[in-house]
Order: structure tokens, then sequence, then C-alpha cells
């Protein structure tokens, strides 16, 4: 009889896993960064505008729509309260992936910087606690790094890469996201029911809403999550 198949992973193989099965975001991420670095310095920014602003405030929606208000003409303190609202999300992140980011406060300093949609996402598809913190530290790390690189990338290439709308790369990041949460879906429930909910909210406000609303109305669908887990 031949004996079973060993299905348990060194943790060598459990991080090469998560490199190979992160990269998909990465890419995205490179993507899309080269295209915010060419649109901010075709629109008349200067290069180091958009590759500080990744650097520091690492965030995609808000960072595209705060170059939009300051190409708009709007000053750098409209440009500020509108990637702020739209970053307001991410404190939901941080309440789901906050016995990730392990102690001490350096840690802690960094994991705050490094949440994403994508990261979070990724992380929490993960089957243990484990995994998951693994998961969210070198999707987390990868992604700013690839991110910050593709900025600088676009912004350098400037006006060279013409009109990067043209290329559909806004689809590249909701692509990878639904890959990401679908796993989750199919095992839980509540979770596709609210997730249906934010949905349709988002749907309904994006013809009437700023870019970037219909995403934090989307987070009312968490209420229902709530309430059926409480219910449970």
């Amino acid at each position: 009889m031949r004996s079973p198949q060993r299905t348990s992973r060194t943790p060598r193989q459990a991080r090469t896993a998560l490199v190979r099965d992160s990269s998909l975001v990465w890419l995205a991420s490179g993507v899309v960064g080269v295209s915010f670095g060419a649109i901010s310095v075709a629109g008349g920014l200067p290069v180091w505008v958009p590759v500080v602003m990744s650097l520091v405030v690492y965030a995609g929606s808000a960072q595209f729509s705060a170059v939009g208000v300051l190409l708009a003409g709007g000053g750098p303190f409209a440009a500020a309260a509108t990637g702020l609202l739209l970053n307001t999300r991410t404190v939901a992140f941080s309440l789901a992936v906050a016995e990730l980011l392990g102690p001490g406060r350096a840690a802690r300093l960094l994991g705050a910087h490094l949440v994403t949609d994508e990261t979070v996402a990724f992380a929490l598809a993960q089957p243990d606690p484990a995994r998951r913190r693994a998961a969210f530290w070198i999707s987390g790390l990868g992604l700013f790094a690839v991110w910050n690189a593709g900025v600088l990338a676009g912004a350098l290439a400037g006006t060279a890469l013409g009109d990067t709308a043209t290329y559909g790369l806004d689809a590249a990041f909701p692509a990878v996201l639904v890959a990401l949460v679908l796993p989750a879906l199919r095992e839980d429930r509540p979770l596709r029911r609210s997730a249906a909910l934010g949905a349709l909210l988002a749907l309904a406000a994006t013809p009437v809403v700023p870019a970037g609303v219909p995403v934090l109305l989307a987070l009312a669908g968490l209420f229902l999550y709530g309430r059926e887990g409480a219910a449970v």
C-alpha cells in the first residue's frame, strides 16, 4: 500500500507560494503606478510630486483623486481633503488585520502604512493566522516596492506613454481584487450577502458621486454582516 502523500509545506515553500500568488497583485500595482506617474507629469506636475506622494501617502485611489483636484486647479488643501476622505475606508481594513502586524510600535507603524485593499484582501483569504501574517507582510512590502517603482518609471516617462486611459489600466485592480475575495465569498454565506449589498450601494451611487466615494458607501454592507454574525 502506498503511503499517503504529505500535504504540509515547509515555511520556505509556503513563503514561495505566497510570493507567487501575490505577484499578480504586484504586476497590476506596477502597471497602474506607471499610469499614475505618467498622468501626473503629463498634466504639468513636477516629477517629484507623484514620487513623494507615493512614498508618503501610498494610497492609489486617493492619489489619483488628489492629483485630479490639483490638475483641475484646486489647492493643496482641497486635494488633501479629498485623499483623506477616500482613505477613511482603511480604518475598517486596519481593524481587520490589527492582530497580523505583530508586537512593537515600529511593526505597527510600518504595517499601518502598508494597509491597502489588495494587501488586506490577500491576507484575509489565507486559511490560518500564521499564513495571514506572512501574506500581509509579503504582499504589503512587495506591493509598496512595485507601486513606487512603477510611479517613478511613469513619472520619468512623462508624456511619452500618451493617454494611459486608452489602455484600460483602471480595470487591473478590480479584476485582481475579485480573484482574491472569491474563495472567501464561496465559503461564507453572510459575507456574500453583505458584499452584494455593498456592491449594489456602490453601483447605485457611482453616477452621482465623485470617484472613490462609492467604495466608502459599500462599507455599509458590513453592518449587515455584523448583525448576521451577532444573530448566530
